[in-house]
């Protein structure tokens, strides 16, 4: 049986690994199919502290991974597609090879992805001026004009904060009203570098080596028409990876883990979260780096009374 199973392998996940492994838990990173999660498909991170320079996704997470193996961290490319967390003593977790572990305890760091439009020319143009984070790549907007789609409170919280670079920000709804909480709506609507285009859907990012607009159909009429813009920012929210522990562990109603007083605990003695897929406000590669810690240390904690 193992003592510690972590499961996922972004900042949160091998962050958990380096305070576990040096802890002397001995954790086991499941990496899953894409190790290093959403930040390996960034191209250019550059407000994660200590890189003056910026560094790139891939590189940051894998310097992660190494610092965790350095302490004895073990990182097997695998995914949990069911899990017992039934018995008050070993946590079992099957892979999808068949297998299945044991632990004391468990570490949940399995993240959260963007909802995006679906286009082909969307996945064409990412990180060539389409985003989902505004927080992470707004800089590079300045002076440029900018276009959101959604109408809930985060795209309104992602127009708003690319008002502090770019020269105008277009949300872009498929509705005629802003599902938005009230206090976001009146911010949006009063700032002078915010517009709307109303009833539109996107139906094409356009460009070659960047974003240069978007195409829109008009939801009412079916009109066809070309909005000229940088960047497209896409904020229709974000889907947690915790599907295998629903029914398993307290979930809000979004799916992301629910903790317990302040701390990485779930419902679940002996379970913890870490990162983005316990946080539906925050999402940044720092703040999971930060969570993945605290996991690890309450995980210490806990394994220290067993």
């Amino acid at each position: 049986m193992e003592k510690l199973i972590i499961i996922g392998s972004g900042p949160a996940g091998f962050t958990a690994a380096i305070y576990a492994a040096r802890a002397n838990l001995a954790p086991l990173v499941l990496a899953g199919a894409l190790p290093g999660g959403l930040l390996t498909q960034t191209s250019e991170v550059e407000n994660f502290p200590g890189f003056p320079d910026g560094i790139n996704g891939f590189d940051l997470v894998w310097s992660m991974q190494q610092q965790a193996e350095k302490f004895g961290t073990r990182v097997e490319m695998e995914n949990v597609t069911a899990v017992d967390f039934s018995a008050p003593g070993a946590k079992k977790l099957t892979l999808e090879d068949g297998r299945i572990l044991e632990a004391q305890a468990v570490i949940i760091a399995t993240g959260a992805s963007p909802r995006w439009l679906g286009l082909d020319s969307e996945e064409r143009l990412k990180n060539h001026g389409v985003s989902a984070c505004a927080t992470c790549d707004g800089a590079f907007f300045k002076g440029k004009k900018v276009a959101v789609a959604g109408g809930g409170d985060s795209a309104m919280e992602e127009a708003l904060f690319l008002t502090n670079f770019a020269a105008s920000v277009t949300v872009i709804h498929r509705r005629d009203a802003l599902r938005a909480s009230k206090i976001m709506v009146d911010r949006a609507t009063h700032h002078p570098k915010i517009s709307f285009i109303w009833n539109s859907v996107i139906e094409e990012v356009v460009g070659g080596d960047h974003v240069e607009g978007v195409k829109l159909k008009n939801t009412v009429s079916g009109e066809v028409s070309d909005f000229s813009c940088d960047g497209l920012f896409v904020a229709l929210g974000h889907q947690p990876a915790t599907a295998v522990f629903k029914g398993k562990i307290e979930l809000d109603e979004h799916g992301f883990v629910t903790l317990k007083e302040q701390t990485s605990k779930t419902d679940v003695s002996g379970v913890f979260a870490a990162g983005d897929c316990a946080d539906p406000r925050y999402r940044q590669a720092i703040t999971a780096a930060g969570s993945g810690a605290r996991a690890a240390i309450d995980a210490e904690s806990y394994l220290s009374t067993l």
